[in-house]
């Protein structure tokens, strides 16, 4: 295991790891850190321009990535969460464009999930993104991770949840659910 200083570091310098999510292993890394962001494009042979989801232990850690949100959306928000949710929020002028892609959207989960909840609560809000090749069914063993993926990415411990799907994807503006 990777101690938090160490961790926070690797990252820092642009390191991605992959950890349990609710559903499979995701990989995450800086999501300020374009060459990072970047790297996990590469690595799943994701297309730049269809963005990202961001993880955080709650919104105020992506506050500043996003428009301020009225009283009405923060309720909306607190019906969902922390859970298996993640919301299109509108975007701020200090949006990562890496993680945004083509959107005026930045898509957020605040998970339940100990393992995720834990992390982001420790080193801040992370990228999150499914451990697999684009189009390629995701991965739900730390081994077949790290088979996939080799040194490329750190690898941490734990068991993937229960969830069969991936989260569901809701607009806030609109409500239109377009996943899940």
């Amino acid at each position: 295991m990777f101690s938090q200083s160490e961790l926070r570091a690797y990252l820092k310098r642009g390191g991605v790891i992959a950890y349990p999510t609710e559903s499979c292993f995701g990989l995450g890394c800086d999501p300020r850190n374009r060459a990072a962001v970047q790297k996990i494009l590469r690595l799943k042979h994701r297309p730049w321009h269809k963005g990202l989801i961001l993880v955080a232990a709650n919104v105020g850690q992506v506050r500043r990535f996003i428009q301020p949100l009225n009283q009405s959306q923060q309720a909306n928000l607190n019906q969902y969460w922390p859970g298996p949710y993640t919301f299109l929020l509108p975007i701020s002028t200090r949006a990562p464009k890496g993680v945004t892609g083509k959107h005026r959207t930045l898509a957020v989960r605040v998970s339940a999930y100990p393992v995720v909840a834990r992390l982001t609560r420790m080193l801040g809000p992370l990228v999150s993104t499914s451990a697999n090749i684009a189009g390629a069914k995701p991965l739900t063993r730390a081994a077949d991770v790290q088979r996939a993926f080799g040194a490329a990415v750190r690898v941490l411990p734990g068991r993937v949840g229960k969830h069969k799907k991936p989260s569901a994807i809701i607009d806030l503006q609109s409500g239109n659910k377009l996943r899940g």
